[in-house]
């Protein structure tokens, strides 16, 4: 979602702020801008403009923006449309300049009562409340306690970065819901939306937990808590290259993540397992004594994740023979949950800081779990830091809004839990180690099918003129159907669907013509003369379809369809082998396209707000 960041220095913190909001144009944006504090008359210079961080850093060659204090923001638009107006940061009186990420709830009614106290609006967003709020408070308080007493105000998650010619040697930090980080420097420093948009000023860091308020000046940090008592948190240091954010040969973050899974998925199996069995120690100490009394799955994820969940629905299901029910986040948070005892509450997230992952992780809190277990990327993430147990992805950095390596190695994740509870209920030392053992060679099958991606991108040219493909998929290829539809969709912007191969007779079957692409995964498993049979049905109704599959399957290209062979592979791996060709096809057709591939319209790397 928004990014933002601020800096406290004595030095000119323009160029630091330009720079770390560079840093944050993978989370998605549409547009841009800086407040500064002039270091000699004190007022605050303020540059905003629509799109590209690109176009604010030349917006600054002709407008002075330099000094000591300053914010700066990359806008994610949820209330108003995308406009010079409504980019941040916001003003009140002059005395005030304001950046936010999340959304307030009740900004409305705040609203009202400001336009009745005689404050005037200059944009449709939510944010500017905050600022005006804010502002009502500054004359009979000093600058941390107004920020407090307005977040009494203020209903919803955000964060605020906050500064006032008023208080010209302050920055103020929020946290309320979204995630904020202080990057500790010598007498200089920073908040930011996360670390990476700090990688070159600072390699300490503190993260702000709920309801923290943090003053900033060049003498320290100060934090309180939500009712404003003075409290510690710690420091950590974190040791980010510089060369992980790089594209190196790649044309794009998402084809050099594509790219990178193999090792990805290696990093995440390290220290895992040993002799070919899983080490159940890797979920958390305590991790064996609960998975003792485990009877029933409960998943919980967006987006991606939330099909990486219905992966991990089979897997615990078919090894463990236990239920798993598998739930969007958005969804689930308003339901009114029937929990069974003995259940484990697993949430997937790349970020961990996920605004629907989250409320529904803190619902289940509240309700009869006997466990929760947050399966993330982020070690220092708000999920992270309230779940039980964890596993670490161990992805890396993803810069691409369209998820590739996060999404392989939270199915990763969920292979191994499922060895872990299959377990207590009947699987065997030796199907054990054959699954381990398949998995210790996946990354290298995974780096085979990556030798398909120039024929893969011979075939994406077909895709230049359409509008609309189908995906099929059967079983436990299903939900690697709808991720591959996803992708495609995503990034190319072609209306893609998924659905089980057979319930084409029921209602796709009367979309499929000449025009409407059809992409079936067929890996050699038990449903695969089913799916052939599906696969007849369009090559009857002159579909042109494109397959993925095994050499052994006997299938072959024909007048109707193309086949592109992959490595064989242990079946229970197929959804990750599977996965890869699926990605590229989205990347190329993207390509062709001409799209933003990293950064596609209307979407952001991490959703933080619901």
């Amino acid at each position: 979602m928004c990014g933002i960041v601020g800096a406290i220095a004595q030095r000119d913190v323009a160029p630091i702020l330009l720079d770390s909001l560079k840093r944050l144009e993978y989370r998605g944006y549409d547009s841009a801008g800086m407040a500064v504090l002039h270091p000699e008359n004190l007022t605050i210079q303020r540059i905003r403009t629509l799109g590209k961080v690109s176009q604010l850093a030349q917006a600054m060659t002709t407008q002075s923006s330099s000094g000591y204090v300053g914010i700066a923001h990359t806008r994610w638009a949820t209330h108003g449309k995308p406009s010079e107006a409504n980019a941040h940061p916001h003003l009140s009186s002059d005395d005030i300049a304001l950046v936010h990420n999340g959304i307030i709830e009740n900004y409305a009614n705040i609203r009202d009562q400001l336009i009745s106290l005689g404050y005037g609006f200059a944009s449709e967003t939510d944010t500017e409340v905050a600022a005006h709020t804010i502002h009502k408070y500054l004359d009979k308080n000093d600058l941390l306690h107004a920020v407090y007493h307005a977040t009494k105000e203020l209903q919803g998650a955000y964060a605020l970065g906050i500064l006032s010619r008023k208080f010209p040697n302050q920055l103020i930090a929020v946290r309320r819901g979204s995630p904020l980080v202080i990057g500790l420097g010598t007498n200089e420093f920073f908040i930011a939306s996360d670390t990476m948009a700090l990688l070159p000023v600072a390699q300490k860091f503190i993260f702000l937990e709920e309801g923290d308020i943090a003053s900033v000046s060049r003498n320290g940090v100060e934090i309180y808590d939500k009712e404003l008592q003075l409290v510690e948190r710690p420091i950590h240091t974190i040791d980010l290259k510089q060369d992980i954010i790089d594209r190196g040969e790649y044309r794009h973050y998402m084809e050099k993540e594509i790219f990178e899974q193999p090792q990805a998925i290696s990093d995440t199996l390290e220290g895992r397992i040993a002799n070919e069995k899983l080490l159940e120690q890797s979920f958390g100490v305590n991790a064996s004594e609960l998975f003792d009394k485990i009877k029933r799955v409960h998943i919980v994820a967006c987006g991606t994740s939330y099909h990486a969940g219905l992966v991990g629905q089979y897997w615990i299901e078919s090894l463990a023979k236990i239920p798993c029910t598998v739930n969007v986040a958005s969804e689930y948070r308003y339901r009114n949950t029937v929990v069974e005892s003995d259940t484990l509450f697993v949430t997937l997230s790349q970020s961990g800081e996920t605004a629907d992952t989250l409320a529904a992780l803190r619902k289940a809190k509240t309700l009869n779990y006997l466990a929760t277990l947050g399966i993330c990327n982020v070690a220092e993430s708000s999920l992270v830091r309230e779940s039980e147990l964890v596993f670490m992805t161990r992805a890396g950095i993803e810069i691409g809004v369209a998820s590739t390596k996060a999404f392989t190695t939270q199915l990763i994740s969920l292979i191994l839990l499922s060895i872990a509870l299959a377990r207590r209920h009947g699987l065997t030392t030796t199907e054990e180690n054959q699954i381990v053992h398949a998995l210790q060679h996946l990354p290298k099958t995974l780096e085979q099918a990556l030798t398909s991606a120039e024929a893969i991108k011979q075939l994406a040219c077909r895709f230049a003129d359409k509008e609309h493909a189908l995906f099929l998929g059967r079983g436990i290829e299903y939900p690697i159907a709808m991720e591959g539809a996803l992708k495609l969709k995503e990034i190319s912007y072609i209306h893609a669907e998924a659905y089980p191969a057979g319930e084409l007779k029921h209602g796709p079957l009367a979309l499929v013509d000449k025009n409407m692409p059809v992409v079936a995964v067929a890996p050699k498993d038990e449903l695969l003369e089913k799916l052939q049979s599906n696969l007849s049905e369009v090559q009857a109704r002159g579909g042109e379809l494109i397959i993925f599959a095994e050499k052994n399957t006997h299938l072959a290209d024909t007048k109707e369809s193309t086949v592109i062979y992959l490595p064989e592979i242990h079946t229970l791996l197929a959804p990750i082998l599977y996965t890869i060709p699926l990605q590229l096809l989205a990347y190329h057709v993207a390509v062709i396209k001409g799209t933003d591939v990293d950064q596609p319209r209307n979407l952001a790397k991490s959703v933080t707000v619901e």
